[in-house]
């Protein structure tokens, strides 16, 4: 023996015991920005057996400033970050087994990595993927942890199907600045407070020691110095479709629209097909490089043209950077893409 958990062990709360059920433990993180960064070190450094990691998107230059794994390499070679952050995590602990999932996350996948799961870390920037992830859960009664942040405010949440209430529940409830990182930014500081809550509370979880679990929303802002805590309970809803005492849940019916999204962060709208294709990038390079400049690697193909740039995954799946005007990337994706 090493060693290597010895400090962790050493806390009483978790223990030889506790120590012994984590390395048992599987954790899915959605997303891999800077949210899902931190919670993917923090806990592949506590020694979870898996973890299920997925996300959209490449490392680009602005992700360094908050954004832990990643280098001036992964952002050089456009690396996606699951891929990077699967490249470091492994450098961090070889004993954790790392899936790296280049993805958006929509229905069909989410029912087949879930298998196995033991909770679900969210490290999204959209309320459609936390609504998925909230009728998934209670769907597969697997706990999971909200979290956001943007500028230096940061919220989290825990939920436990069949204790309190849902993501759905509070939706009217959940407090907010109407702001993005389009328009506030954001600075590490938030960042890590938001992680640090979500690891805590993840590390209870699995360790089973659910009687610690905090029952309430915390918010902060780590510029004017203030924290609250708010109860939850009196906003559970019998009706709720998502964790009523009917349940419906309605963010896992299935659509066959295009879809499209802003990403946080960037003017880039994201242009999703109805169904997963897969793309030959060698032979689209050979087709797009008369319309300008091209870029590839095993993962993505990019072209500049014009002002505007696209980004093109083997999924299908499109980034159109330069606008947030959803129906002109729509018209660019099928003038170059199909």
């Amino acid at each position: 023996m090493n060693g290597r958990y010895s400090r962790q062990e050493l806390f009483s709360p978790i223990g030889i015991d506790g120590q012994a059920k984590i390395r048992t433990k599987s954790v899915m993180i959605v997303g891999a920005g800077a949210l899902g960064a931190g919670s993917a070190e923090a806990l592949t450094r506590a020694g979870v057996k898996r973890i299920v990691l997925v996300d959209r998107d490449y490392v680009d230059w602005t992700n360094l400033q908050r954004q832990q794994l990643y280098s001036e390499e992964d952002a050089k070679r456009q690396l996606p970050k699951v891929v990077a952050a699967k490249n470091r995590l492994n450098q961090i602990n070889s004993e954790v087994e790392i899936q790296a999932y280049v993805m958006d996350m929509g229905i069909e996948e989410a029912e087949e990595l879930i298998s196995g799961i033991d909770l679900i870390m969210d490290a999204t920037d959209n309320f459609e993927t936390r609504l998925l992830i909230n009728d998934l859960a209670h769907k597969y009664e697997i706990p999971w942890i909200y979290g956001a942040c943007v500028g230096s405010y940061g919220i989290s949440y825990t939920i436990l199907p069949g204790d309190g209430p849902c993501l759905n529940c509070l939706l009217d409830k959940i407090p907010a600045n109407g702001q993005t990182c389009d328009t506030a930014g954001i600075i590490s500081p938030a960042v890590q407070m938001v992680t640090a809550y979500q690891t805590a509370e993840a590390l209870k979880i699995l360790v089973e020691d659910y009687a610690s679990i905090r029952k309430k929303i915390v918010t902060f802002d780590t510029w004017t110095n203030q924290h609250v805590q708010l109860g939850m309970e009196k906003a559970k809803k019998v009706d709720c479709p998502s964790c009523g005492a009917n349940p419906t849940y309605p963010y896992l019916e299935k659509s066959a629209a295009l879809k499209t999204a802003v990403l946080c962060g960037r003017d880039t709208v994201q242009i999703r097909p109805a169904h997963t294709v897969e793309i030959n990038l060698t032979e689209m390079e050979k087709r797009l490089l008369p319309h300008g400049e091209v870029r590839c690697n095993p993962y993505l193909l990019e072209l500049q043209s014009d002002s505007h740039r696209l980004v093109l995954f083997k999924d299908g799946r499109a980034l159109v950077h330069g606008t947030k005007n959803m129906a002109e990337a729509k018209s660019l994706y099928h003038r170059y893409i199909g």
